[in-house]
């Protein structure tokens, strides 16, 4: 009966789809949580997902959202399964599936979810929840492989997955084709819509397969900024030749953007990049052109040159007005923030003109698990059972809860554990294809019929077979699998002789309870761990836990005796460099340091741990004295850190480590002297006014400190993490060359471990607050504190304020990620900076530091991107200087060293997608 229900179940899910797609074939629009049918007012048919057998459903309310399907959402329990929705497709032909998220504070915990949606085996995204109003959405453009799809929800990092709506579109012929679609997928990053007369994205049913496309109106789609001077919004009612199926709608093509000055400039955000991409511009002439004018232009991309040839004309291109031009490059390599430009030439008497842009980025796909084909064929028996329908890859990304998986880079499944699942029938004979199994447990079910031959599994090594019904002969096969240690067929049905190679194996044996089944002759000389009746199973157990505690007593006396004799060794950070030798701290006498000090006369810092003094040795080299407090506890714990770490580790951009000092009672440790003090001092302290450092010497800083970090992240084994940057710690020499300084609350990370357990330390506004909540450390949580000093840089603003942010505002982060936002990085740079500056460099740095504290460590970059970014912006402002001077080596130079670094396409390196000689290619569609 309860196999009847669920066959019924089934067919009303099938039905509910297939009546959705109704509106236009391949088109499936799921309300996750959804309690009803309903059409929304694009027209589009909805259908509830209230015959998912998994999950709970919610329902929730944000302000000023009124869609039937965002009031419900679909959520799962934070735990190692994977959730899967399983969608009917036609094979070979394309779609665009899209899954949208909205939390709504469902749980009322505002404890922000982060999980992983995956389409099948291949890891679609991550999904990151920062706020309780905003819509998360993906899409995917994908060409089926198989009659059937499955989008899993899996890797709760915090709170629940959950889901608000999963939609599919189908397309027609040949849209979006790649000639490497079936090795990737498309992944959208960018759709917009230029010259939009309203906010409102438009979609379906002006665009017949339902893309969204933005309107450049919305800054925070996609951060869409720094439009050029004499941008302009143009539009026509005039009809235009939108007859390609790839070609954005008409109501998208009747409006657009002109560079009135000759230029239109913008900078993009691309969601899932640096990577390669399919990026394509649409043009189409909506303006009424004299004879004697023309529209010419060029796309320039910095550090680019080779892709800035191509001339735009688009009444030549498109061959007459109102009808669409699309170049674009099938694959190219594109970095997280975008910068482009189209440029008119000097013989085009107007500005360029942009209608619409779409730019998507290439997601590799996983072939999936070695056995996805076999595991499907022994479950199609058993489809109706709640374990059978986890749906996906049985390994990828995560595992089904009933079996294990090996790490190989294609997995295989090692464990498959069905104890107790009321199976019925033959042992499915498929079984024996996992080549790869290692334990299988079948045990406590209803299963009849023979053994199979599991000849093929020559890995198995355990194999429960008890309590079923399992009838004919033991299988003398078994005896013949190299590695089988364990074998319980007891309770079951079973008759003949056991064979004598499975009595003669050493092997733990269980076969009692068959009573149809004898014991044949076995050879003696052989160790026999075999069990045939109750009597000797219960002989082999006390046998087996008077052996286990004798043994276990012997071994604990000896481990005791060895772990006395010899501790632990202390884990101390080794340089990378291997031929670089160990040093020992250099042990400092009070004397010497009283002398060098003057006996401790000037004072030139001090902090929680103590006070630092000035001084000079004998061969005239300065130093700083660091005294501890003689009281702290604390302190006392920093200083030996302190040593051990920095009597190990040097870098140019490490304030330099001298020694230390332990007699009466002080704890005192020495550095090299640091003549222009700290960071903190030049951007907001006393040293401020008398000078403020331009905007090029902050970026030189930022590259001082980054490499020092850097160095601590990746050139330490294990790498160390900080776990106090803030500007105070970033020192300044006579030449204004910056060093990292301060280790007292650094940790040594532990090789294999995401994380290190920490007791949280640190200084407010530079704090981790992934790293507060959960106090699993990180180096992603030095390079949260390094975001802020970025931020600072740019700002000359101290990371927390009562003043300088607002009434409802007190730290930097807050403040300046609400301006970059909104386009308004005016609003932020310091103004004693007087406009010397390149505006893309400094967008750029802002954009990285917003980078830096992103919520989740996954989301922030490592601090080897940063430094990259830093340097771009570096090569940036120097190109700018060069400009403005009018020096056209230094301009010829600089731009050839730019187009080495940014952006550039090496169809050899390794790890890199490598498609074909098309590649950066322009193509018109």
């Amino acid at each position: 009966m309860e196999r009847l229900f669920l066959l019924f179940l089934i067919f009303d899910v099938l039905l509910l789809f297939n009546n959705s797609a109704a509106q236009r074939p391949g088109f499936v629009s799921l309300d996750c949580g959804g309690k009803g049918n309903f059409t929304d007012e694009l027209g589009l048919q909805w259908t509830p997902d209230d015959q998912f057998l998994f999950g709970e459903t919610s329902n929730i309310t944000v302000a000023n959202e009124t869609r039937q399907q965002y009031l419900t959402l679909r959520h799962f329990p934070a735990d190692s399964r994977k959730y899967c929705y399983k969608l009917d497709v036609t094979t070979r032909t394309r779609y665009l599936i899209r899954a949208t998220f909205l939390y709504g504070n469902f749980d009322n915990n505002n404890v922000y979810p982060k999980f992983d949606i995956s389409l099948g085996a291949t890891p679609w995204s991550t999904i990151v929840i920062s706020d309780t109003t905003t819509i998360e959405v993906r899409e995917l453009i994908f060409l089926a492989s198989s009659p059937t799809i499955d989008v899993c929800l899996s890797n709760a990092t915090t709170g629940q997955p959950f889901i608000s709506t999963l939609e599919l579109r189908q397309f027609n012929g040949s849209v979006y084709y790649t000639p490497y679609e079936d090795r990737f997928y498309l992944s959208v990053s960018a759709r917009i819509n230029f010259g939009a007369n309203s906010d409102a994205p438009i979609r379906y049913p002006d665009d017949p397969f339902d893309r969204i496309w933005e309107s450049d109106s919305l800054k925070k789609a996609n951060y869409l900024v720094d439009v050029a001077a004499g941008t302009v919004k143009v539009s026509t009612k005039m009809p235009i030749d939108v007859t390609s199926d790839l070609i954005p709608p008409e109501k998208v093509m009747q409006t657009a953007v002109v560079g009135t000055n000759g230029s239109l400039t913008y900078r993009l955000n691309l969601d899932g990049f640096p990577g390669f991409g399919w990026a394509f511009s649409y043009f189409a002439e909506i303006e009424d052109l004299d004879p004697d004018e023309s529209r010419k232009f060029r796309l320039v991309l910095p550090g680019q040159p080779d892709m800035s040839k191509a001339v735009v004309n688009i009444q030549e291109n498109a061959h007459g007005k109102y009808r669409v031009y699309q170049p674009g490059y099938p694959n190219i390599s594109l970095p997280f923030v975008l910068s482009f430009r189209f440029g008119k030439t000097s013989d085009s008497s107007r500005g360029p003109l942009l209608n619409a842009m779409e730019i998507n980025k290439y997601l590799e796909q996983n072939d999936g698990s070695m056995d996805g084909a076999v595991i499907a064929s022994v479950i199609a028996p058993f489809s109706l059972a709640e374990w059978a329908q986890e749906g996906g890859d049985p390994c990828l990304p995560v595992p089904w809860s009933w079996v294990q998986c090996n790490s190989d880079p294609r997995p295989s499944i090692t464990v498959i554990h069905l104890s107790s699942k009321n199976l019925t029938g033959n042992i499915p004979s498929d079984l024996s294809k996992l080549s790869n199994l290692v334990e299988l447990w079948l045990d406590g079910n209803s299963l009849t019929g023979p053994i199979p031959d599991f000849s093929g599994c020559t890995n198995l090594k355990i194999i429960h077979l008890e309590n079923n019904q399992l009838r004919g002969e033991l299988p003398s096969t078994l005896g013949n699998l190299p590695n089988l240690r364990e074998l319980y067929v007891q309770n079951n049905m079973l008759s003949g002789t056991v064979p004598s190679i499975l009595l003669d194996k050493n092997l733990v044996f269980n076969y009692s309870g068959n009573i149809n089944l004898h014991e044949g002759a076995r050879k003696t000389k052989h160790l026999y761990i075999g069990v045939g009746s109750s009597v000797g199973a219960v002989i082999l157990l006390v046998a087996t836990v008077l052996s286990c505690l004798f043994m276990h007593k012997g071994n604990k006396s000896h481990y005791n005796k060895d772990q006395l004799r010899q501790p632990l060794p202390i884990q101390r950070p080794v340089s990378t460099l291997r031929d670089a030798p160990a040093e020992a701290a250099h042990c400092f006498t009070l004397s010497d340091i009283e002398v060098a000090t003057n006996n401790l006369e000037k004072k030139i810092g001090s902090g929680g741990f103590g006070v630092v003094y000035y001084g000079r040795m004998k061969d005239g080299k300065e130093i700083a004295v660091k005294v501890l407090n003689s009281h702290s506890y604390q302190g006392n714990r920093e200083f030996s850190n302190e040593v051990i770490l920095l009597s190990r580790i040097h870098h140019r951009n490490l304030v330099q480590f001298l020694g230390y000092c332990q007699e009466e009672g002080k704890s005192i440790l020495v550095y090299e002297y640091m003549q222009n003090g700290t960071l903190k001092e030049h951007l907001y302290g006393a040293l401020t006014r008398e000078r403020s450092i331009n905007w090029i010497k902050r970026l030189e800083i930022a590259e001082d400190a980054a490499k020092g970090i850097e160095y601590l992240h990746t050139g330490c084994v294990p790498a160390v993490i900080h776990r106090d940057l803030k500007s105070s710690n970033i020192l300044l020499d006579k030449h204004m060359r910056a060093k990292v300084s301060d280790f007292g609350l650094s940790k040594l990370a532990v090789e294999g471990t995401s994380h290190v357990s920490s007791v949280v330390r640190g200084t407010v506004g530079y704090l981790d607050p992934e790293y507060y909540i959960s106090q699993q450390l990180t180096d992603k949580s030095d390079v949260y504190s390094f975001g802020v000093i970025l931020l600072e840089l740019i700002s000359g603003q101290e990371a927390i304020s009562n003043e300088s942010f607002g009434a409802n505002c007190r730290n930097i982060v807050q403040w300046a990620k609400l301006h970059i936002e909104s386009g308004d990085i005016q609003g932020i740079i310091d103004p004693s900076l007087h406009n010397g500056y390149d505006i893309q460099s400094m967008w750029k740095i802002a954009e990285k530091a917003l980078m830096c504290v992103m919520p989740h460590g996954d989301m922030r970059p490592s601090i080897s991107e940063v430094l990259k970014d830093i340097q771009d912006a570096i090569l940036i402002e120097r190109e700018a200087t060069a400009i403005r001077d009018g020096n056209s080596d230094d301009m010829s130079r600089l731009s050839a060293h730019s187009s080495l670094n940014i952006g550039s396409i090496d169809l050899g390196a390794e790890n890199y997608l490598s498609l074909d000689e098309s590649i950066a290619q322009p193509t018109a569609r």
